[in-house]
């Protein structure tokens, strides 16, 4: 059984993608590790990336390429200060030569280094081979970006076949909604209490505090700047940035110079249905404006899904609860956390393989499993509020058109995190007994649907909406 982490399920990177710039990123940092170890990497000549299948088809709008020349040349997504992104790109392509790891100069041509093949690997649609020419022979390493910022090496397919079996570290190892509800009635905690024990058995509790922190800093930063910065999104598209506008129209006259105060002052503006809708909408749209312009957001659990979580805890936060404090950001992030894991363990969250149900389906059912338990709900009540909120994403393609992660990815944001909301309050009214889907089944359903959708709706960019409307119409 595999054991995912919290900060498996909520990382924290540079946009547009989780499964196509975060994980080509980790994937070269990975390689480069890979060298190191094998004593290879001093003697490296020369550097070439082949990228295959989605990688390859949408990479281009995807930064696919910017992602992988950022991640050869040592930065860290994590920390890299955005703004230095196109200068170390511009260097790179002026220079014709690559600094590898920031360690040694090698000469690298762009248009050479990087080959775009439609060709898909066997084992999962996002591939990449990394070769490294020594003494004019080439080594060759294969990797692929599963979704949500993780890599496996070719040779994981070779240990299932194998039957090597990987063991679990958590003291309650979970795979499914049912183990979940099991050790919540053996431990009589709630599904926040589990996941931060299992957490617990891998980092001081102190330690888990400071990263959770972190990951909503990043969160509300990331919000706060969709939400103050104008104007049109990169990439050729043209589409206008709307969290600005909408902010305008909703922020009251109170004076704010921080992130922090910014969040005081919305829970003092008008609270009809009406802009609590568009607060919510707004929050989300920020977030994936900002992702859409290489900007630092949290994977949650991928970066085209990134504004649904942030923007249901800020919901919580300015809206349902204006005493809500950092042990009430921590219980909504570990629950979310595990529900998200559950749906990586038991279908997918790369879009490349599932549509974009995999992605903005399952940050909708994390959101809105963890409000549920903000609100009062029982364990068995956050696992209906997950359930509704995937059962009404069923089916949905991923179809961005001109392979950028903007329409109508940003726009799917808002959608999840309003459905999050209506599946938490669907969930409370709910009695767990009479409920006829339970969340298990959804995996699968999810899974069995993601199988036969046609690969063209599974982030090509080959069909829908990325086909059925022209790029002159934009």
């Amino acid at each position: 059984m595999e054991c995912i982490s919290v900060f498996d399920m909520l990382k924290i990177g540079v946009g547009p993608s989780s499964s196509h710039t975060l994980g080509p990123w980790r994937a070269a940092e990975r390689w480069i590790a890979e060298l190191k170890n094998n004593n290879k990497f001093d003697k490296v000549e020369k550097v070439k990336v082949d990228l295959y299948g989605s990688l390859s088809l949408t990479g281009k709008g995807h930064a696919t390429d910017y992602a992988v020349l950022l991640g050869l040349s040592g930065a860290d997504p994590e920390r890299i200060p955005t703004e230095d992104i196109d200068v170390i790109i511009s260097n790179i392509k002026n220079s014709k030569a690559l600094c590898f790891n920031n360690e040694k100069m090698i000469p690298f041509e762009v248009s050479e280094g990087i080959v775009f093949n439609r060709k898909f690997l066997p084992f999962h649609a996002n591939g990449l081979t990394f070769t490294a020419t020594i003494n004019g022979r080439n080594y060759k390493s294969t990797y692929y970006s599963i979704g949500g910022g993780f890599v496996v090496q070719e040779e994981r397919k070779v240990s299932k076949a194998n039957k090597i079996i990987f063991y679990c570290t958590f003291p309650y190892p979970i795979e499914t909604g049912t183990q979940l509800l099991d050790f919540c009635k053996q431990l009589e905690l709630p599904i926040s209490g589990v996941v931060l024990e299992n957490e617990k058995s891998i980092r001081e509790e102190a330690a888990i505090d400071f990263e959770l922190k972190r990951v909503w800093d990043t969160m509300l930063e990331c919000m706060y700047l969709g939400c103050h910065t104008e104007g049109n999104l990169p990439g050729g598209l043209n589409v206008r940035r709307r969290a600005y506008d909408t902010h305008q129209k909703l922020k009251g006259d109170l004076p704010y110079n921080t992130p922090e105060e910014w969040l005081e002052t919305i829970r003092h503006t008008e609270v009809k249905f009406r802009q609590i809708f568009k607060w919510v909408s707004c929050f989300a749209l920020a977030v994936n404006e900002v992702n859409a312009s290489l900007g630092r957001v949290v994977t949650a659990p991928t970066n085209g899904s990134a504004g649904v979580i942030p923007a249901v805890l800020m919901y919580y936060m300015v809206i349902e609860n204006h005493k809500a404090n950092f042990e009430h950001i921590k219980q909504f992030l570990l629950v979310a956390g595990e529900i998200g894991s559950i749906f990586k363990k038991g279908a997918t969250i790369s879009a490349a393989m599932g549509g974009c149900q995999a992605e903005i389906g399952v940050s909708s059912a994390m959101a809105a499993g963890a409000l549920c338990e903000l609100l009062g709900g029982t364990p068995e009540q956050v696992l209906v509020a997950a359930e509704i909120a995937m059962e009404h994403h069923l089916g949905l393609t991923c179809d961005p058109i001109a392979g950028l992660v903007q329409v109508p990815c940003i726009e799917r944001n808002s959608m999840g995190a309003i459905k999050a909301i209506n599946a938490a309050e669907l969930a409370l009214d709910t009695d767990p007994n009479n409920v006829k889907v339970p969340l298990d089944k959804v995996v699968n359903t999810m899974w069995e649907t993601a199988k036969d959708m046609n690969s063209k709706y599974k982030e090509t960019s080959e069909g829908g909406l990325a086909v059925g409307v022209n790029l002159t119409d934009c």
